[in-house]
């Protein structure tokens, strides 16, 4: 039976942390909540797949090859496959990954 859920009332950022939550991971791909306390992040990588980063809550830099993005809530951004990308909390945000392997 579908549910009405408040994204925000599943993960809450924890100090010095980064919290996720997954909510379908499916073969064509994942949608998956993310907290992140500020000064976390992620350090850079690569993904062979395509992927959109929705930002809920606070404010986010997000780099992609090189080239930093200041997004925040209401903002999203798109992460080319095979292209590294990093982020990093300019606050406390919390964002919804989107990963299309398919």
């Amino acid at each position: 039976m579908p549910e009405v859920i408040r994204l925000l009332d599943l993960v809450a950022a924890q100090p010095g942390a980064v919290v996720s939550r997954t909510l379908i991971k499916k073969k064509a791909g994942t949608v998956t909540l993310f907290a992140f306390d500020a000064g976390e992040g992620l350090s850079e990588h690569t993904t062979p797949y395509e992927a959109l980063v929705v930002i809920l809550d606070g404010q986010a830099e997000v780099s992609v090859e090189g080239v930093p993005h200041e997004v925040g809530a209401g903002q999203m951004i798109t992460l080319p496959p095979g292209r590294p990308h990093a982020l990093r909390a300019i606050t406390p945000f919390t964002m919804m990954l989107i990963m299309i392997r398919e």
